[in-house]
C-alpha cells in the first residue's frame, strides 16, 4: 500500500499478482477497521451531543454510514452541513469542527470500501485467469491505478529475454 497511485509492474506468474492483491486486501482491511472504530467512538462521543445541531449532523452521517451510500454532491454536502464547517484554502479544505473530523472519517471508510470490493472482484478475476492455466513462460505487466491493478498484457518471456 505505498503512496504511489499509478505505476506499471511486472510479475511472473498469476499466482505473484494475486497474492499482491492478497496483501493490498489485507492492509486496507486493517486500516478500514482502524478507521471504522475511530469514527465508532467519535460518533459515540457524549461531547458531541452538547450542540444539538451538531448531534443532528452527526446522526446524519450515522444514517448515511449504515445504508452504505452517501454521493458526493453540493446539495448533499450543504444537507450535512460541510460547506459551513469547511473553509477554503488555496487548494486545500480546513475545518476545526469535530463533525470536519468524522467526514474525513466517513470518506476514508467508504473509500477503502470501494478499493476492497473492486480488489476483491480483480482477485476473483485472476483466479478464473489461473483456472485457465496460462503458461508459465509469460510476463504480466500489469496497469496499477490507485492499488487496483486495471489492465494485464501478455507478454511472452523469450521475446523479453530477446529484446536484452
Amino acid at each position: 500500500m505505498g503512496s504511489v497511485s499509478t505505476e506499471i509492474r511486472t510479475f511472473y506468474s498469476l499466482k505473484e499478482i494475486r497474492e499482491s492483491i492478497e496483501l493490498q486486501l489485507s492492509q486496507y482491511k486493517l486500516l478500514l477497521d482502524d478507521y471504522s472504530q475511530w469514527l465508532g467512538s467519535l460518533l459515540r462521543n457524549p461531547n458531541a451531543s452538547k450542540n444539538q445541531e451538531r448531534a443532528k449532523k452527526i446522526a446524519e452521517l450515522q444514517k448515511i454510514m449504515k445504508t452504505g451510500s452517501r454521493k458526493s454532491g453540493k446539495k448533499e454536502g450543504k444537507k450535512l452541513g460541510t460547506s459551513s464547517d469547511w473553509v477554503q484554502f488555496k487548494d486545500v479544505m480546513l475545518c476545526t469542527e469535530e463533525l470536519g473530523e468524522a467526514e474525513i472519517l466517513f470518506e476514508a471508510v467508504e473509500e477503502l470500501k470501494n478499493k476492497i470490493n473492486r480488489l476483491e472482484k480483480v482477485k476473483n478475476s485472476i483466479i478464473d485467469l489461473e483456472r485457465y492455466g496460462l503458461g508459465k513462460e509469460l510476463l504480466y505487466i500489469t496497469y496499477i491505478h490507485d492499488g487496483v491493478p486495471e489492465k494485464i498484457v501478455f507478454k511472452p518471456r523469450k521475446e523479453v529475454a530477446a529484446e536484452k
